[in-house]
C-alpha cells in the first residue's frame, strides 16, 4: 500500500475518517509500532503472542474508557487512616456494569482472556461473564469466502442489561461478527445494550458491512488497511471515497494486513 506523506500524523487520539461517529481508530504510534512488529513476516511465537497481548492491553484502555459508563464515587487510600477527612474523590468506571466477552476462536481467544481478566479487575466479577463461540469461515473450491457459521458455542446466559464486547485481531469479511450475532438472536439471549467489537486491523469492506447492519456495533480498532483502494481514496481521508476503498485480496485476506493471525497465534497452519 502506498503512503501518501500528507495523510501520515502522530495522532495522539483517533485517526479523522469520515465513517461515523461509531468507528474509532486509535492510530496512536506506540500501538501502530507494536502492530508493524506484529505483522512482520520474521515475527514467530513467543513474540507474537507477547506483541498481541501488549497491542490488546493498549486497546483495552481505550474501549474501557470511552464505552463503560462511570460514576463519582469517594474511594479511601492508604492515606485516609491518618487523614480521615482526606480520600479519592472523583471519577472511576461504574463498578456495577455488567458486561459480556465473547472468545471467538481461534484467533480471539487471546484477546478475550485480556479483555475478560481486565474486567474483573476493574468491576465487580460477579456481573462479568466469557462466551465461547467456534466460529468457522466456509470456503468455496476457489478459496473464497462464501461465509461463516458456529460449529460449537458456550453461552452462559442472556445478554439483556449488558455489553456486548468481542475482541477479535482481524476484522476483514465480518461475517464471522455478524454471525456470531445472529447466534445469539437464535438463542434467544435477548439484546445487549450496545455491542463493541475491537480489532487491531479493519478493512473498509469490514466496516461498511458492520456500521450497516447493526446499529447498536460500535468499532475500536488500531488500524483501517485499504491496500487495494483507488490513489484518489488513498490520497484521501478514509471513508470520504467508500466506493472506492478496499482491503481484501481474492482470498479475503488483509492487505497489507498481518497475515492469517489465528493461525500465526496458534502454530496451527490449517
Amino acid at each position: 500500500m502506498t503512503v501518501d506523506s500528507a495523510h501520515v500524523q502522530l495522532n495522539l487520539g483517533t485517526a479523522p475518517h469520515h465513517y461515523g461517529e461509531r468507528l474509532h481508530l486509535h492510530s496512536h504510534p506506540y500501538a501502530l509500532s507494536l502492530l508493524a512488529r506484529l505483522g512482520h513476516p520474521a515475527t514467530r511465537q513467543p513474540e507474537v503472542g507477547n506483541l498481541c497481548v501488549r497491542a490488546f492491553e493498549y486497546l483495552f484502555t481505550q474501549v474501557a474508557s470511552r464505552e463503560l459508563p462511570t460514576d463519582v464515587r469517594r474511594i479511601p487510600t492508604r492515606m485516609t487512616k491518618a487523614h480521615p477527612d482526606h480520600a479519592y474523590e472523583g471519577v472511576v468506571l461504574h463498578p456495577d456494569t455488567r458486561v459480556v466477552v465473547v472468545d471467538v476462536a481461534r484467533a480471539g481467544i487471546v484477546p478475550a482472556q485480556l479483555f475478560y481478566e481486565r474486567f474483573n479487575e476493574l468491576l465487580n466479577p460477579e456481573n462479568i461473564r466469557q462466551d465461547h463461540l467456534f466460529v468457522s469461515r466456509s470456503v468455496n473450491a476457489g478459496g473464497q469466502v462464501t461465509g461463516a457459521s458456529v460449529a460449537a458455542a458456550k453461552v452462559g446466559g442472556p445478554l439483556d442489561g449488558a455489553i456486548l464486547v468481542v475482541p477479535d485481531p482481524m476484522g476483514a469479511t465480518g461475517g464471522s461478527l455478524l454471525e456470531a450475532l445472529e447466534y445469539y438472536r437464535r438463542s434467544g439471549a435477548g439484546s445487549a445494550i450496545k455491542v463493541i467489537c475491537a480489532h487491531l486491523i479493519v478493512t473498509p469492506e469490514y466496516v461498511q458491512r458492520i456500521l450497516a447492519a447493526d446499529p447498536s456495533v460500535h468499532i475500536h480498532a488500531l488500524r483501517l488497511d485499504r491496500g487495494f483502494s483507488s490513489p484518489e481514496a488513498l490520497s484521501s481521508s478514509p471513508g470520504l471515497h467508500p466506493s472506492q476503498e478496499r482491503g481484501l485480496d481474492e482470498h479475503q485476506y488483509i492487505v497489507p494486513g498481518a497475515g492469517g493471525l489465528g493461525e500465526v497465534l496458534n502454530n496451527a497452519w490449517v
